[in-house]
């Protein structure tokens, strides 16, 4: 009898082993209040709005509508983004420019571009722009500036960002360069000007 009942202890604690690993990160998370209802938050490829915290389970929205039920274990043993912990947040684009270009030119340019943004934040936070590369067919540049923190926020603004950017530079008539590739040839190569034209 004694057997039995440790061998169906044993049993019983691996069968509700998940619901109180679940029950106690469900406490924990509810006493730590750092992840809110509202917060957008990416946990093991699921990425959405919380929409509700409970005891053993937590509610996500993703963006497309879907509604996803994640075991608070899981969120609470595995790396936890949650991107509206402020109200702000940094976004970073690159922009390229040709190799004919004045770089401190092109750079205030952007730089100008990017500060007349509606969604972009200039009172406390500055807009940079930093030479980052010479790439195959341009001087990149990185660009960075904050604007709010939804998932909304970073599209708009960047949507914003890019197109003030694009027309800035094609008023200053600074070049953004088609990706293009000079080819090598060890042997002369021979141009025949004399073929005739089809018909």
């Amino acid at each position: 009898m004694l057997a039995g009942l440790g061998i169906g202890s044993v049993a019983i604690g691996f069968a509700f082993k998940d619901i109180f690993e679940n029950f106690l990160a469900g406490i924990i998370i509810l006493v730590r209040r750092e992840m809110r209802i509202g917060d957008f938050v990416a946990c093991e490829g699921y990425e959405g709005t919380v929409e509700a915290i409970l005891v053993r389970e937590t509610h996500i929205r993703e963006t497309d509508g879907e509604l996803v039920i994640l075991p608070n274990s899981m969120l609470f043993k595995n790396p936890l983004i949650i991107r509206t912990a402020l109200e702000q947040r940094r976004t970073t684009i690159f922009c390229g420019v040709g190799y004919g270009e004045n770089v401190d030119e092109a750079r205030s340019v952007i730089k100008t571009a990017v500060a007349s943004c509606k969604t972009v934040i200039t009172e406390s936070r500055p807009v940079q722009v930093f030479a980052n590369e010479f790439a195959d067919s341009s001087i990149n540049f990185e660009v960075s500036w904050w604007t709010g923190s939804r998932p909304l926020d970073i599209r708009e603004s960047r949507d914003e960002v890019i197109a003030a950017i694009k027309s800035a530079l094609d008023n200053a008539g600074i070049e953004i360069p088609f990706p293009h590739r000079t080819l090598t040839f060890n042997d002369p190569v021979r141009i025949n000007a004399n073929r005739p034209s089809p018909d």
